[in-house]
């Protein structure tokens, strides 16, 4: 067995109690690694903001215990300018940790969104085929945009708060370690209370982001052109809107839930907080009553301020807490599709051909998309080589495995078993961009991007001239159409390329792949679903884009394989008859069989359109 050899990739099962916490929390701490630095920055900021704001109360025990009772106008105009002094570094201090802290903020959202979207680059083609484009979506930009708020400000408000809540407490302290302890006898309680809050949101947090991702998924399928043009003709909008308004009012009742969920006790706790100042008051004159050591009004008025600064950051401390548990759902979900295996990648030490032959061999090929669950083999002992330069056609019926022969050369599937060579070199073994110049697919569905006639063609080549791409669309007999429309190479294709029809757009796919020029060239039944003139038009682009190529065709329509150097008849999976047209004509077997199905049909097709024709002659005056 070859080494490269394995299982076709299925997606993992989801365990919802995986990673555990403080794994998943190490790894969102690793992503601020690499800005250590500038959140050293922010820390020093930190800390001295909280160490400059706690000051104040002290310069104001000084201004009522000393600067009036004594009438020291100087002093009292030094001790006030201290405070003033304290709130402008404090806000300067603040906005300076602000700006670096949304830096790295956004560089860490922008490396998340990279590493998402590179991820999914290296999928196999079996993940999109399982997957809602809604879904893929719905996780770049919701689930990471979910957590703009906790990545961009959170770190900062964590260590800011933190810094600040030490600072106050040892401040307090040093004022009156009795009153300190009064005013810290709740916390434990506080703390217990925002657990449970933020563990309740996670869990709806989690299931708020599925909603959102089946609705994404839904917009993206219905309001896409295809999805508007089935909905409205088969009368369905109104039901597809309906279907839609059921989804937005399950994420309207988790919003709210998310929203409400501890609610009540985080305003418990605030209002527990605020009251914090009748308490100390009522515990300094309980210790004056009892014969315990006199407060000064200064140390009481400066205490009750610390405790009220201690409030905020305290409150907001506790909030943080929540968020990251609420966090952790959408970093979860992140993380899943970060640990996705990637099944086709390349080679530790991979081959580079700087000179591409094109020689293709399937060597015993087998393969098999989910073998555990279908139990049998999509191809079996698949043993056919293509010359440099020749033409191999793969014909049979719906099913039979020959699109899936076609994908395994440029490896949008790895094989099961057996190998795949391209001059001699398993493609298993190459590098990407080798594998990408050597091959090139034009398939039945076409893909045109949302841009310019001239953009969709260079996205093959990007530093093409304008002179090569005329020349390209002049190849695939499409260049007259284009020079006719107003806006001639700058013109819009339109969502799916829309604006053009389907032949039209195939002879574009086709000026793409000849501006890429490859070596080798893959036919997915690129005619198969196009009339018999434009399919014309196309072939004779086809032609002149495989002269000189080694070819592979996926023929539906038998007439467009006759001059292959060698055709295969693909059968569940196997090949059951190989040869020239004229050998398998001659055998009258399978591939008989198939021409002669071919012909019928194409008869068919000529005598509807004749009737046509005649119907619409019956109606034509004579002198016309």
């Amino acid at each position: 067995m070859h080494p490269h050899e394995q299982s076709a990739w299925t997606p993992p099962a989801r365990d919802p109690a995986e990673p555990e916490e403080p794994a998943q929390v190490g790894r969102i701490l690793r992503l601020f690694r690499p800005y250590r630095a500038r959140l050293a920055v922010v820390g020093l900021l930190v800390g001295a903001s909280s160490l400059v704001s706690v000051a104040s109360p002290f310069l104001l025990k000084e201004i009522l215990d000393t600067a009036i009772p004594q009438g020291r106008t100087g002093l009292l105009s030094l001790l006030a300018l201290g405070m003033i002094a304290t709130a402008v570094i404090t806000s300067v201090f603040g906005v300076l940790q602000t700006l670096i802290s949304t830096t790295v903020g956004q560089r860490v959202m922008h490396d998340l969104r990279t590493a998402v979207y590179a991820q999914l680059q290296r999928m196999p083609l079996a993940f999109f085929t399982r997957t809602r484009t809604g879904e893929v979506q719905s996780r770049i930009a919701n689930d990471i945009g979910g957590m703009q708020a906790t990545v961009t400000s959170t770190a900062t408000s964590l260590v800011s708060n933190l810094t600040a809540v030490v600072a106050t407490v040892v401040a307090m302290l040093a004022l009156d370690w009795r009153l300190t302890l009064v005013s810290l006898l709740l916390l434990p309680v506080f703390v217990w209370i925002s657990r449970r809050v933020g563990r309740e949101r996670k869990t709806i947090t989690t299931q708020r982001q599925k909603q959102m991702a089946v609705m994404a998924a839904t917009v993206t399928e219905s309001l896409s052109v295809s999805g508007i043009l089935l909905g409205r003709t088969m009368g369905r909008a109104d039901s597809l809107t309906t279907s839609f308004a059921e989804e937005s009012e399950r994420l309207v009742d988790l919003e709210v839930r998310s929203s409400m969920a501890g609610r009540w006790r985080m305003s418990t706790i605030g209002i527990v907080m605020a009251a914090m100042p009748a308490l100390i008051y009522w515990a300094a004159g309980l210790t004056l009553q009892a014969g315990g050591p006199a407060i000064s009004l200064g140390t009481l008025v400066a205490f009750v301020s610390l405790q009220q600064g201690l409030f905020r950051p305290a409150v907001s401390l506790l909030s943080t807490g929540v968020q990251i548990q609420t966090s952790l759902a959408l970093f979860q979900r992140i993380f899943e599709y970060l640990d996705l295996p990637v099944d086709i990648t390349e080679p530790e030490d991979p081959v580079r051909l700087e000179k591409i032959g094109g020689e293709v061999a399937f060597e015993n090929v087998d393969f098999a998309y989910d073998p555990e669950a279908t139990g049998r083999a999509t191809l079996d002992s698949i043993d056919v080589t293509v010359p440099a330069g020749g033409s191999l056609a793969v014909v049979g019926p719906t099913g039979s495995g020959k699109s899936t022969l076609s994908y395994l050369v440029p490896r949008l599937y790895d094989v099961t078993g057996g190998r795949v060579l391209l001059d001699g070199v398993d493609v298993r073994d190459l590098d990407f961009d080798t594998l990408a110049r050597a091959v090139g697919v034009v398939s039945q569905e076409t893909y045109l991007f949302h841009a310019s006639v001239a953009d969709n063609l260079r996205f093959a080549k990007p530093d093409a001239t304008d002179e090569e791409i005329e020349a390209a669309a002049r190849a695939a007999q499409i260049h007259e159409h284009i020079a006719s429309l107003p806006d001639g190479y700058d013109t819009l294709v339109g969502e799916r390329g829309y604006r053009f029809s389907g032949g039209e757009k195939q002879r574009l796919a086709i000026a793409r792949t000849i501006l890429r020029d490859p070596p080798v060239l893959i036919l997915d039944e690129a005619t198969s679903a196009l009339d018999t003139r434009t399919e014309h038009a196309v072939q004779q682009a086809i032609d002149a884009l495989s002269a000189g190529r080694t070819t592979i065709t996926i023929a539906h329509r038998l007439s467009t394989v006759r001059d292959a150097d060698q055709i295969v008849v693909l059968e569940a999976g196997r090949i059951a008859e190989r040869g020239t047209h004229d050998e398998l004509l001659a055998r009258n077997g399978r591939y008989a069989a198939l021409v002669r199905r071919d012909a019928r049909s194409a008869r068919a097709t000529k005598d509807g359109e004749g009737g046509e024709h005649a119907k619409a002659g019956a109606v034509v005056p004579q002198n016309v």
